[in-house]
C-alpha cells in the first residue's frame, strides 16, 4: 500500500492508517525491509496525530461565568484540564 499524503489526512484517517501498520507489523507477515518501511511511515503517522492533537488542545477554551451562573465570555483552557489564569 502506497503511504498517503499526510498533510491532507484528517486525525481519523491517519488514526486509521495506523491501527493497520500496527496490526501487519504485529501479524509478522510482512518482510524486514516492509517492515522497516511501515515502522518509518508508523512514526510519522505518529508526528502527524500529535500535531492534530495539541492544535486542538490549544483551540479549545473555558466557559467563563459571573457569580450568577451566565456565561460572560471565553478564556484559554490548560493541558491539565483546569481554565488558565489571566
Amino acid at each position: 500500500m502506497e503511504a498517503p499524503d499526510l498533510a491532507a489526512l484528517s486525525f481519523e484517517d491517519a488514526l486509521k492508517r495506523l491501527e493497520t501498520i500496527v496490526q501487519r507489523l504485529e501479524s509478522g507477515e510482512a518482510s524486514l525491509e516492509d517492515s522497516i518501511t511501515l515502522y518509518t511511515e508508523g512514526q510519522s503517522l505518529k508526528a502527524h496525530c500529535d500535531a492534530k492533537l495539541k492544535s486542538a488542545t490549544a483551540r479549545i477554551e473555558a466557559i467563563q461565568q459571573n457569580d450568577a451562573g451566565e456565561a460572560v465570555g471565553t478564556r484559554p483552557f490548560d493541558a491539565a484540564g483546569t481554565p488558565a489564569q489571566q
